[in-house]
C-alpha cells in the first residue's frame, strides 16, 4: 500500500483502526441490536449506517428481537472475521456478542441501551446513545480481562445461590403472570426468602479449601471498590485478577438485602463477609448441578464451577478521554 492510500485509510476510519486492520481499505463493522433493550428505540440505524459509512465502514446492521437471533448474529460476525462488532443492548447482550469474540482481534463496540449497563459505566463509555455511537467512531480500543466459569463467560460478575433463583422465579412470573420485569422480581426476592435458601460450600483458593453455609458467593470480573461499606464499581478491568465474596450467614431480611445489592452491584461489607482476589476459584457442592448467574443470564452447570480470569482477552473500544489501563489492581 503507497502513502496516499495509507493516508486516505486514516482518514476514513481513525488512527487506531488504520493501525489495527491491517491492509483492509474497508474495514467491516457488524452491528447488533436487541430490540427488546429498554432504550432501543433510541437508535435511528439508517442515519447510524450513514454515519458508520461517511467514516470509512462497511457495516451490517442487525435487530434482534430474542437472544438466539443475538447469538447468530454474533456467531456469524465472528465467522465472517468482521473487525468490529458493536453489541446494542443490556450487560446480557453485551456478555452474548463479547463471547463469540474474546480472545480474537476483533473489537467491541458498545452501546449501553439496558437498564444497569455495568460494564460501559465501569470502562467509561457515555450512556448517552448519541455519545456511545460517537465513541465507537472515534474512540480507542483497550484490551479488558474477562471472567470465566467452566468455559461460560463473564463480563461483570457470576453468582450462585439466591441471586439466580431469584431470577428464575422472576422470569417464571413474567410468563405466568404477565408481570412487569421489576414487579416480578420484587415477587420472586419475597418468595426465595420463604424458603430461606442456603448452599454448602467449598472454596478453593490460593491452595486454601475454605467451607462455608452461605445464601450466595459471588464472583467478580476484577474487584469492586468498597466505598465505606458499600461494594459498587470497579476501578480497573485491567488487574488480572477475580474477585471473591462470600457472605457466612444472615437473616431472611439480610436475604432480600444481598439480592437486590447483588443485582445493582452493590454488596454490603460485614463481619462474617468473606473477601478474596484470586486468579482462579473452584467451588464444589454436595449437588451434580447448579444454577449460576453470568451477567444477570441464569444456566444450569455441572459441579465442580471451575472460575477463572482471562487477562485482556476482549478488545474494546472505549473514548479516547478515558485514561489507559493499569495492569495492577488497586485492591
Amino acid at each position: 500500500m503507497d502513502q496516499g492510500q495509507d493516508q486516505a485509510r486514516q482518514a476514513r476510519v481513525g488512527n487506531w483502526a488504520a493501525a489495527t486492520i491491517g491492509d483492509a481499505l474497508m474495514p467491516t463493522i457488524s452491528v447488533i441490536i436487541n430490540h427488546t433493550a429498554g432504550t432501543s428505540a433510541a437508535v435511528e440505524t439508517d442515519a447510524f449506517a450513514a454515519r458508520l459509512r461517511a467514516a470509512g465502514y462497511e457495516p451490517t446492521i442487525t435487530i434482534a428481537r430474542d437472544g438466539s437471533e443475538i447469538l447468530a448474529a454474533a456467531k456469524r460476525a465472528h465467522s465472517e472475521n468482521v473487525d468490529v462488532v458493536v453489541a446494542g443492548g443490556g450487560d446480557g447482550t453485551i456478555n452474548c456478542v463479547a463471547a463469540q469474540i474474546a480472545g480474537t482481534d476483533t473489537a467491541l463496540g458498545v452501546l449501553p441501551l439496558g437498564t444497569l449497563n455495568h460494564f460501559a459505566k465501569d470502562l467509561g463509555i457515555p450512556l448517552d446513545v448519541e455519545l456511545a455511537m460517537q465513541t465507537i467512531l472515534d474512540g480507542r480500543p483497550i484490551a479488558v480481562d474477562v471472567g470465566e466459569v467452566n468455559g461460560k463467560l463473564f463480563l461483570n460478575n457470576s453468582s450462585i445461590g439466591i441471586y439466580p433463583d431469584m431470577v428464575k422465579e422472576r422470569e417464571a412470573g413474567q410468563h405466568r403472570l404477565g408481570k412487569s420485569k421489576w414487579e416480578a422480581f420484587f415477587w420472586a426476592c419475597l418468595k426465595v426468602a420463604r424458603r430461606y435458601p442456603f448452599i454448602d460450600v467449598q472454596l478453593k483458593v490460593d491452595g486454601d479449601t475454605l467451607a462455608r453455609h452461605t445464601p450466595f458467593v459471588f464472583v467478580g470480573n476484577n474487584a469492586y471498590t468498597i466505598d465505606g461499606f458499600d461494594l459498587g464499581g470497579r476501578k480497573t478491568l485491567t488487574g488480572g485478577r477475580l474477585s471473591v465474596y462470600v457472605s457466612q450467614r444472615t437473616g431472611r431480611m439480610g436475604l432480600l438485602g444481598f439480592a437486590v445489592r447483588a443485582l445493582f452491584g452493590r454488596l454490603r461489607q460485614a463481619d462474617d463477609f468473606d473477601a478474596m482476589l484470586t486468579e482462579q476459584v473452584d467451588i464444589q457442592t454436595r449437588r451434580k448441578s447448579v444454577r449460576v448467574s453470568t451477567d444477570g443470564e441464569v444456566t444450569t452447570l455441572d459441579l465442580p464451577l471451575r472460575y477463572r480470569i482471562r487477562p485482556g482477552a476482549l478488545r474494546v473500544i472505549v473514548p479516547a478521554s478515558v485514561d489507559a489501563p493499569t495492569s495492577a489492581d488497586p485492591a
